[in-house]
């Protein structure tokens, strides 16, 4: 595109402007292969030590979170009065032979009877 006062080239402007941009995404490029970040989340602002702004690998912001935090527990107690059985993995703690131990519920009602 020319421009007006010298209709034969780029102004000085544009050609800076034009290497800047190219050499910006020649960046985001390479630190895209070092760091194997995908190059949908290098587009909404990934970076190595940043999450993406937006898409499915975002970070949930806090009220979010405490919103699916409410619904998860709700679920619970659905699922609790309806009187089906709960599994919580990671409830039960393992000693070192590999043996699961006791819920910590269940050894709080020995202890009371």
């Amino acid at each position: 595109m020319p421009s007006v006062k010298t209709p034969n080239h780029r102004s000085k402007n544009r050609l800076a402007a034009q290497a800047s941009k190219a050499k910006k995404i020649r960046q985001k490029r390479s630190e895209e292969n070092k760091n194997k970040i995908a190059k949908t989340d290098a587009m909404r602002g990934a970076r190595p030590g940043l999450m993406p702004n937006s898409g499915p690998n975002a970070p949930l912001s806090k009220k979010k979170a405490k919103k699916l935090e409410k619904k998860i527990a709700h679920a619970m107690r659905r699922k609790i009065e309806a009187g089906e059985d709960v599994d919580l993995t990671d409830a039960k703690a393992k000693d070192a032979d590999g043996a699961e131990e006791k819920d910590v519920d269940e050894m709080e009602t020995e202890q009371i009877e």
